[in-house]
């Protein structure tokens, strides 16, 4: 991308610092951002706004991973708009977010750490020469200084709404590419979910209610593929509500498209969280098979 770019002027270095009691791992040194940025830490939504593909961020020790500055651009290597979606969200709910510190090519928080596309050595075209002929050691290091204190930072959030007695609701914010390979997406925007259908299918509802608007369920991406392990690993899993949404990268590139997708999303979801009876477990196989 060229460097006036509108996404690259909607960036900004993460702002917070891990919890006090996280060490900095060894892969990062002292110019390298946290693995993850807290954003409103003070809100009172009983909801958790999570974003796994926020950055586009290389440890320094991996020197850009053998790629140019612009494929870093790409986005295979972020979620195009969706860090200031799910900050722009967080203060339209009030609620608090967690957002990954570093780009999906070094380690994708949204994988489970043996899945292959966990550290992808292909990306839309792209080679990533720093991702081949990685050992053990090597993903193991990333796995270390990246996707577990983004994951740690997510359960220790839940673990506070659980403490004083609320049982949470989770939002994963991504963004998706308009066109994949030569495959033109048409949806805005895409509502992903599995088994629970509280928070989903409301949303569904709401946002489909706009005129116009293109609306994907289970598109262009579906929350029943394994590989969305956030929602997996700490929502679907413990039976927390949880939704997760997917918005066109095109119409997140200027601050007044990141105004109406906050606009549309914040006032669709600050109705569905304001009914109290959503906060509790839903019971579903899957639930009662992981013994919570």
């Amino acid at each position: 991308m060229p460097p006036t770019d509108p996404a690259r002027a909607m960036t900004r270095p993460a702002a917070d610092t891990p919890e006090p009691h996280a060490a900095r791992p060894r892969l990062l040194g002292a110019a390298d951002p946290p693995p993850f940025e807290i954003e409103n830490a003070a809100g009172t939504s009983r909801a958790l706004v999570v974003c796994d593909h926020a950055s586009r961020a290389i440890p320094r020790a991996l020197g850009r991973l053998g790629l140019p500055d612009e494929a870093t651009w790409r986005h295979i290597a972020w979620d195009i708009g969706a860090a200031a979606l799910a900050r722009a969200l967080a203060a339209r709910l009030d609620a608090v977010a967690v957002l990954a510190g570093y780009s999906r090519l070094v380690v994708d928080c949204n994988r489970r750490l043996e899945d292959p596309t966990c550290f992808v050595t292909l990306g839309d075209g792209q080679r990533i020469p720093g991702n081949e002929g990685l050992t053990d050691e090597d993903k193991r290091a990333r796995a270390t200084a990246c996707h577990e204190p983004y994951h740690k930072a997510i359960a220790a959030r839940l673990h506070d709404f659980h403490a004083r007695g609320v049982t949470p609701a989770l939002i994963a914010v991504h963004s998706f590419t308009p066109v994949l390979g030569s495959e033109p997406r048409p949806w805005a925007v895409g509502v992903l979910w599995d088994h629970d259908p509280r928070m989903a299918l409301p949303l569904l509802a709401r946002l489909r209610a706009v005129p116009g608007l293109v609306v994907g369920d289970n598109q262009p991406y579906s929350g029943r593929h394994p590989a969305d392990y956030t929602v997996d690993h700490h929502a679907e899993s413990a039976g927390l509500p949880h939704v997760c949404l997917e918005v066109r990268q095109d119409e997140l590139l200027t601050p007044a498209g990141i105004g109406r997708w906050a606009g549309l999303l914040g006032g669709a979801l600050a109705a569905i969280l304001a009914d109290d009876s959503l906060y509790q477990v839903f019971e579903s196989r899957q639930t009662r098979a992981s013994g919570r």
